[in-house]
């Protein structure tokens, strides 16, 4: 991956009336060098428009990785209308008319891309008013999202737009913008190596972030170059403390996440103080450490996920730094807890099984028959009620008729587990005596 922005070569000076980031926009897609994953010619954005099938798309990713940028362009490339929206600041009344507006242009003999920043802040049924458009072709609709599309968007929207993943940008990319800047500028930034490298880490991989801190830079009357120190105090923000590599946010969180799969309190510790000093959000720690509790620990012992909760909750209410020695006993719980990744197992292996089976229904006689027609159609025939059977155990088949029955959850012999893995077995052996 490379910069998000093109290397435009404006004659522009330094009291231009439009900001930094606005005057090196790329001009076209594939100026955008970044975000190869969705823009390569393999890569979805690339096979789409290589085809001349683009459809309606939601674009998700962190801030200033270019999400407004690209449905610009893709509009520019397609030779749509680019209309742009927030959800914030959208009611219906104004959808109405972008409807109807489009409806026009449409008739008129020119599509609609409607780009929609925030879409995420629109409800369930300010959702379900773009389906009938986006059927009819009205609109080709581009959201855009900070959150994750499978919680925040209604399954009918989802199934007529396709999720593409924008990533944060990395250092080299981030550095690479700031030469660009550099050119468009006329200069180089009054920064020595390490204040520069501050600098980009500032940023945390959001381009327009950088380039508003290159701008506030490149206005400064200094003599020399600054350190990092002296770059700090100036932009009132404090440089990430970690090390150089722009990998280094994803190798500590990997080193916090093996010292607690390996029961080590101290190394986790270490480096849950490592990545607290270098300036990480305590927020995106009590998320990962979360979820340490569900994959590594799982049902080995269930309060560790209600512990991390509760930690979670505590540092909500307290902040910083009191919050942060919650999160820090949760850290050590975690570590001492007993490990089973049984259920994560049992996960993955379930769905490769949904993905492989399809939409195969079903067995008949565990679904409901409210209607007649369904009674005639032998829906709930032979269902057995559990609580009338013995043991409260009827053993009967719960999976699709045609698959034949798998194992997916395989408990430890340790913690918690154990005594699931004693009822497991239990049931598994009532199972087969009644020849389920």
């Amino acid at each position: 991956m490379s910069d998000l922005f093109s290397s435009s070569t404006s004659d522009a000076s330094q009291t231009a009336p439009h900001p930094l980031a606005d005057r090196l926009r790329p001009r076209r897609l594939a100026e955008v060098i970044g975000q190869k994953q969705i823009l390569g010619p393999d890569a979805p954005l690339g096979v789409m428009l290589g085809s001349g099938s683009l459809t309606s798309l939601i674009l998700w990713g962190p801030p200033g990785v270019g999400k407004t940028t690209i449905a610009r362009l893709l509009a520019d490339e397609t030779d749509l209308r680019f209309v742009q929206i927030s959800a914030i600041f959208t009611g219906v009344p104004e959808l109405r008319k972008v409807f109807e507006e489009a409806r026009l242009r449409r008739s008129n003999g020119q599509g609609t891309l409607l780009f929609v920043d925030e879409i995420h802040r629109f409800n369930k049924a300010q959702q379900d008013g773009f389906l009938p458009h986006m059927e009819d072709g009205t609109i080709l609709l581009v959201g855009a999202t900070t959150e994750n599309p499978s919680f925040e968007l209604n399954a009918a929207l989802l199934s007529r737009a396709q999720v593409l993943v924008l990533e944060r940008l990395e250092l080299a990319e981030l550095e690479r913008m700031t030469q660009r800047a550099e050119s468009e500028l006329g200069h180089a930034l009054p920064l020595d190596g390490h204040a520069r490298e501050a600098l980009l880490e500032m940023a945390d991989g959001d381009g327009r972030a950088l380039l508003n801190l290159i701008e506030q830079v490149s206005a400064w009357k200094v003599e020399g170059n600054l350190n990092t120190d002296a770059l700090t105090k100036r932009l009132m923000k404090r440089a990430a403390k970690y090390d150089k590599s722009g990998d280094e946010h994803y190798n500590l969180i990997s080193a916090l996440h093996k010292s607690v799969r390996g029961s080590d309190p101290d190394a986790a510790l270490y480096w849950f103080a490592r990545m607290l000093a270098g300036g990480e959000d305590p927020r995106f720690l009590a998320r990962r450490i979360t979820r340490m509790a569900v994959e590594d620990i799982g049902l080995a012992d269930p309060q560790a996920q209600t512990h991390c909760l509760h930690a979670w909750e505590v540092y909500e209410r307290l902040g910083s730094p009191e919050g942060e020695l919650a999160l820090a006993q949760a850290v050590t719980y975690l570590a001492l807890a007993p490990k089973s990744n049984a259920t994560y197992i049992a996960y993955k292996a379930a769905m490769k099984g949904a993905r492989s089976t399809g939409s195969e229904p079903p067995p008949k006689h565990i679904l409901n028959a409210p209607t007649k027609m369904m009674q005639e159609q032998g829906y709930g025939d032979g269902y057995a009620y559990d609580h009338d059977a013995e043991d409260g155990f009827s053993g009967q088949n719960y999976f699709p008729e045609t698959m034949k029955r798998p194992a997916y959850y395989h408990p430890v012999e340790r913690g918690f587990e154990r005594e699931l893995k004693k009822r497991l077995d239990y049931f598994t052996k009532l199972r087969a005596r009644r020849g389920s």
